[in-house]
């Protein structure tokens, strides 16, 4: 059978390095311990392991096994899709689990390999049942109704955009604010060397937006993935569809987002009056651009991406958002927070370089 476009296969890259990100946080402090790195698997079970750590390991490693067989069943349906999946969710566990005997903060368990392995085959099992049950064709016939041909790189975009809001942000929607901690980053690599003065790019300490370019950033922040779709959705009626499910999206990753950081009962605290206004208005643009066509949505989307990464990273990070990291980046929350934190910073960028390449391909093609 022919190999078909899917976005399993990608997203499931995506969900690897995750993962791989998750399981060697905070890739600090290598050394030999004196351990044979695989010691741990002919090891007494461990005494003290908590629910969350079982929850956490099993629904881990049960989306990268789901995508995996995914990937086979829709490119090759091989009947070994569930075999393929597990075996290549097995080995990578494996070695993460290995190389965490070299990490002081880590610790290898055999518990979370088998615990890791059991999710990876839920979730191949569960790729099987919906092949079987016929939900993925059901889904290639959506797919052809709904997308254009090749809308696999905005498709995986605008599935990775919900949990890129998951990671706090000083403005809501405001993804993709890294110059300062790149500049921080720089600056510590390059202390006593002359090269230091090169990234000193600000002569001034950076200051809070206004409430107006802040309102304009809340406007940008859903206009861009707005648009990302227009670009892959031509027709009107859909786009209004997708434009729902999008605000819906958004609101409810940034409310969770706010949920985890200060506590459910401030989960809609960041609506107030202003940024409601922001979201009314960035809908009212998008509805009026439902009839644009997909190329002008790309360039329009790439112009809307440039102004909101201009004006997110000319905002300092104030005392209490710097709070908020911190206890992200305490406890429970420290691998769940370098995943996110890499999906918050690196997605406009990913996106920019998806829309330059979107309107690189129509140039070359007209």
């Amino acid at each position: 059978m022919p190999m078909r476009k899917t976005s399993a296969w990608p997203l499931a890259l995506v969900y690897l390095g995750l993962i791989v990100y998750a399981s060697l946080y905070p890739f600090a402090d290598w050394r030999d311990q004196g351990v044979v790195p695989w010691t741990f698997l002919t090891a007494a079970l461990p005494k003290y392991w908590t629910g969350f750590d079982v929850i956490s390991n099993v629904l881990g490693y049960m989306p990268l096994g789901f995508l995996l067989a995914l990937s086979a069943l829709r490119t090759y349906r091989r009947k070994r899709a569930i075999t393929m999946a597990v075996f290549a969710a097995a080995a990578l566990s494996l070695v993460l689990e290995s190389l965490q005997s070299f990490l002081p903060e880590r610790v290898s368990s055999n518990l979370d390999l088998f615990l890791n392995v059991a999710g990876a085959f839920l979730g191949a099992l569960m790729a099987w049942a919906f092949e079987r049950m016929g939900w993925l064709q059901r889904w290639s016939r959506f797919r052809a109704a709904w997308f254009v041909e090749d809308a696999r790189g905005a498709m995986v975009l605008l599935a990775l955009w919900p949990m890129a809001l998951l990671f706090p942000t000083e403005i809501p929607f405001g993804l993709g604010q890294v110059i300062e901690r790149l500049k921080l980053v720089l600056e510590s690599w390059l202390e006593g060397s002359l090269a230091l003065q090169w990234v000193t790019w600000r002569p001034t300490t950076p200051q809070p937006l206004s409430a107006f370019a802040e309102w304009w950033c809340v406007v940008l922040g859903l206009v861009v993935p707005g648009l990302l779709g227009y670009c892959v959705i031509s027709r009107r009626t859909k786009r209004a569809w997708f434009l729902g499910w999008l605000l819906l999206a958004g609101v409810g990753a940034t409310g969770l987002s706010t949920a985890l950081s200060f506590g459910p009962q401030h989960a809609w605290e960041w609506l107030v009056p202003a940024n409601r206004l922001a979201l009314g208005v960035a809908i009212l643009v998008l509805a009026l651009l439902l009839w644009v066509p997909t190329g002008a949505a790309a360039a329009l989307a790439m112009l809307a991406l440039v102004v909101n990464l201009s004006l997110v990273n000319q905002d300092s990070v104030s005392p209490y958002f710097e709070q908020t990291l911190f206890f992200w980046e305490q406890g429970r929350f420290i691998r769940f927070h370098g995943v996110v934190q890499w999906l918050g910073w690196l997605w406009p960028f990913a996106a920019l370089v998806y829309l330059l390449s979107l309107l690189w391909s129509r140039d070359t093609k007209n």
